[in-house]
């Protein structure tokens, strides 16, 4: 029955008509697009299930608060003036806004590359657009230690967290009172706050069952997003964060910027769309800040298809259902350096 269902969807789409709300729904599932469950509860427990590193560090309330002291602390940095929220800001859509990172010493990435954002990062099923990291506590000891980005040394970094009372007494609450702060406890630390970065969308409510949580043009472009063949790369759960071939039809226009290549066999990260809406410029190096030239660029490069402007707007009309529900995020009041801590340094 969905089979014919579904094929009664794509004539529909053929002939510039919404499939109805079931074969639209089934649609998307048979095309890899999974919701995010209903309730915070099912979201939890999602996590721990398919996040590599929530076994081995389980989430509690006192790693999560600790997590979220250190991701806002600039003092993970050797200037003391970097912190994980400086290019993945909370409060701008989880990314900060600028086609290369900035790092130490105002230096942009080297290779161009675009601060991808943290929301909803646990679900992605590889971290860094090269995919050199298996999961957020790995991820986030890299931009630590590179001398781009954050430019600290793990031995500095274990210093200064352990110079300071405050964040002494924090990890023995959240981990026990023999524990050793380590440069890897910290980042791990870190990701277990991450993983608390989810945003439920509309788009969710739609696949859960709930017809009216899209808008009619919503719906018109979530049927071309799939006639297109966008779900080849961007499905799961978020919609993206997979290793995937770039480029597949045509040399993307950009790809000099940067000079980017990806990991040792081509692939790139696809990045997930999840509130892509608020995340421009897009690609991995920045070089796209119009949502709608970027779908066209990727109909052209990756799908060999010329999407129209027309096309372009009604799928990024569908995109704008992605953008989540925030969870609400309180800047922490960072514990006092001590007289021990480290100074920081520029050069």
């Amino acid at each position: 029955m969905y089979k014919f269902l579904l094929a009664l969807g794509a004539i529909s789409i053929a002939l510039g008509a919404t499939p109805d709300n079931a074969t639209l729904r089934q649609m998307a599932k048979d095309n890899g697009l999974q919701a995010l469950p209903k309730s915070q509860a099912q979201i939890q427990a999602l996590i721990e299930q398919i996040a590599p590193d929530a076994k081995s560090n389980k989430t509690t309330p006192a790693k999560i608060e600790l997590g979220k002291m250190l991701y806002f602390d600039p003092r993970l940095s050797k200037s003391n003036l970097i912190s994980c929220n400086t290019c993945h800001n909370l409060g701008l859509g989880g990314a900060d806004l600028v086609p290369a990172a900035i790092g130490h010493k105002w230096q942009a990435n080297p290779q161009h590359l675009n601060s991808p954002t943290v929301y909803n990062s646990v679900f992605n099923e590889i971290q860094f657009w090269d995919g050199r990291a298996a999961h957020l506590a790995e991820q986030a000891q890299g931009p630590i230690e590179n001398p781009v980005e954050m430019a600290a040394s793990k031995d500095l970094i274990v210093e200064r967290i352990s110079s300071i009372p405050a964040y002494v007494e924090a990890f023995k609450k959240a981990y026990g009172a023999n524990t050793k702060i380590t440069f890897e406890l910290i980042a791990s630390t870190i990701g277990v706050y991450e993983r608390t970065l989810i945003t439920p969308a509309p788009f969710d409510d739609f696949l859960n069952g709930d017809d009216k949580a899209l808008s009619k043009e919503q719906k018109e472009g979530l049927a071309m997003f799939l006639d297109k063949g966008c779900a080849t790369c961007h499905s799961g759960i978020n919609l993206g964060g997979s290793m995937q071939p770039f480029a597949v039809i045509k040399d993307y226009q950009f790809a000099s910027l940067g000079g980017f290549k990806g990991n040792q066999d081509g692939l790139v990260k696809a990045p997930t769309l999840r509130n892509v809406v608020q995340t421009a410029p897009y690609f991995h190096n920045g070089a796209f800040w119009e949502l709608t030239d970027a779908i066209k660029e990727m109909g052209s490069i990756q799908l060999g298809i010329d999407i129209d402007d027309t096309e372009a707007s009604k799928i990024a009309k569908f995109l704008e259902s992605l953008t989540g529900r925030k969870p609400k995020v309180e800047y922490p009041m960072l514990p006092d350096s001590t007289a021990k801590t480290p100074k920081p340094a520029f050069e």
